[in-house]
């Protein structure tokens, strides 16, 4: 099953992208993680936030497919600890819908993404730096499917 990132901002630190493509590499099988990068929207000089944020998540939403399953990173979504995250991925393979996770840049996800989204999930109620939250998903993903595989990576 595939399983993408759909995320604001290129050109990130390298240590974020070393970061991803590790669990991204690790994480082939049941699901193969796939980064698509949507550009940060440029802010004009004294523009509030807002429409930066909504055409940027214009784009993501042209990133997503009628079928895919679409979770949003929200602060304000469900948190789950590692067995009811490894509980969820396993009734999103069961379903076999393409996962489609988004994240927002430095002002955060478009109301229109959320509004879209079948699932808000939130990885805490800390504000993260957006590039951040790519490795943390990916390695959350990783966690999650190792449990479900019966591997040791998680000892909880």
């Amino acid at each position: 099953m595939k399983c993408r990132l759909v995320a604001a901002g290129t050109r990130l630190p390298a240590w974020i992208d070393a970061g991803f493509h590790d669990y991204q590499r690790r994480l082939r099988r049941p699901l193969a993680l796939e980064l698509v990068e949507i550009p940060v929207a440029p802010r004009r000089e004294g523009e509030p936030a807002h429409p930066a944020v909504a055409r940027e998540g214009a784009a993501m939403l042209a990133a997503l497919r009628t079928e895919d399953y679409v979770v949003a990173l929200d602060v304000g979504g469900t948190a789950l600890g590692t067995a009811k995250l490894a509980e969820w991925l396993a009734r999103r393979l069961q379903e076999g819908r393409p996962l489609a996770l988004l994240i927002g840049g430095p002002d955060g996800l478009a109301s229109a993404c959320l509004e879209r989204a079948d699932f808000r999930w939130s990885l805490s109620p800390l504000t993260f730096p957006h590039g951040l939250v790519r490795v943390l998903v990916a390695e959350q993903i990783y966690r999650a499917a190792s449990l479900l595989a019966g591997h040791p990576y998680h000892r909880a």
